[in-house]
């Protein structure tokens, strides 16, 4: 079987790929081979100094965008849609990973605030750039701790009892739902972009930064590198789910070695839990309040 790697990214010539969290580890990565392929890359990073570096580096267009405030979506957004009326590709790839308990500017716990609720405000906001480009795209990255979430609606931001690994895959498995969901409206629409999810696998990144210091060893240990990836490997399946034009809306691309830790992107399975339609739909309509966004599948850029 043949295996898939940068090599086969088609010319992204004319293309404006637009990747969160673009500064650092996987999404730095991802936005580096977009540009070599020849796309407009959209740097979308909450801080300055190393977005401005990361687009240093790789050509792409820094913009300033915080995922842990709504203001600060809403105001990104809008440079993005002022500079391109005409976004291609959205990869939803920023995150943060089993950090101590705290909130983000809008009150929301910061894992489903930043991992999930940002990026549902961010795509509702930009979704009408993207309604009539054909090919569009939009990449949830996800993670195979979805398999341990839960979706406590009755407590979404963890008031009542925060433990940080049960709060990051709860958001992990908000990102399956949302880009499940997200693709049964888009096909209903008729609309053209589709929806795509992934998973990196495990990744030697600062992703785990504020995460246990086991869970930091883990990742850091040169005995673990087994299952531990670099993360430009690590960014594959995003870059195929991105790119290839066998992907379909609804696919689920992660790491095909042993299970899914590292390797390279192939289609696979997510946990059945993900595929609850009635709790993407009530997630949805819960994201929709909380962030003030209202998704419509009908506008174009113009």
């Amino acid at each position: 079987m043949t295996r898939w790697t940068t090599a086969d990214i088609p010319d992204q010539t004319g293309r404006v790929a637009v990747v969160t969290g673009a500064n650092t580890g996987v999404g730095l990565a991802t936005a580096r081979a977009l540009a070599r392929a020849g796309a407009t890359v959209v740097l979308a990073c909450r801080d300055q100094a190393r977005a401005d570096a990361a687009a240093a580096e790789t050509g792409g267009e820094p913009v300033l965008l915080d995922l842990g405030s709504l203001a600060s979506v809403r105001a990104g957004a809008e440079r993005i849609i002022a500079a391109h009326p005409r976004v291609d590709l959205l990869i939803n790839n920023a995150g943060v990973m089993m950090t101590p308990r705290g909130r983000t500017q809008d009150g929301f716990e910061l894992q489903i605030g930043i991992n999930h609720l940002g990026h549902f405000a961010l795509t509702g906001l930009l979704l009408p750039a993207m309604l009539a480009v054909p090919g569009a795209r939009i990449v949830t990255v996800s993670s195979n701790a979805h398999r341990a979430g839960e979706i406590n609606f009755d407590d979404l931001n963890s008031r009542d009892r925060y433990r940080p690994i049960a709060a990051y895959a709860q958001s992990k498995l908000a990102n399956l739902l949302f880009a499940y969901e997200l693709q049964r409206r888009l096909a209903a629409a008729k609309a053209l972009p589709v929806s795509v999810a992934v998973h990196p696998g495990s990744a030697r990144t600062d992703l785990a930064r504020e995460s246990p210091r086991v869970v930091r060893w883990l990742l850091g240990s040169p005995l673990m590198s087994w299952m531990v990836q670099d993360s430009d490997q690590a960014a594959l399946p995003s870059l195929r789910a991105a790119t290839d034009p066998a992907v379909r809306g609804g696919d689920f691309y992660g790491p095909d070695g042993w299970n899914g830790f590292k390797g390279h992107p192939v289609r696979t399975a997510s946990a059945p839990r993900s595929h609850d339609a009635a709790a993407a739909r009530r997630l949805w309509e819960k994201s929709e309040r909380l962030t003030g966004v209202a998704y419509r599948f009908t506008d174009t850029a113009g």
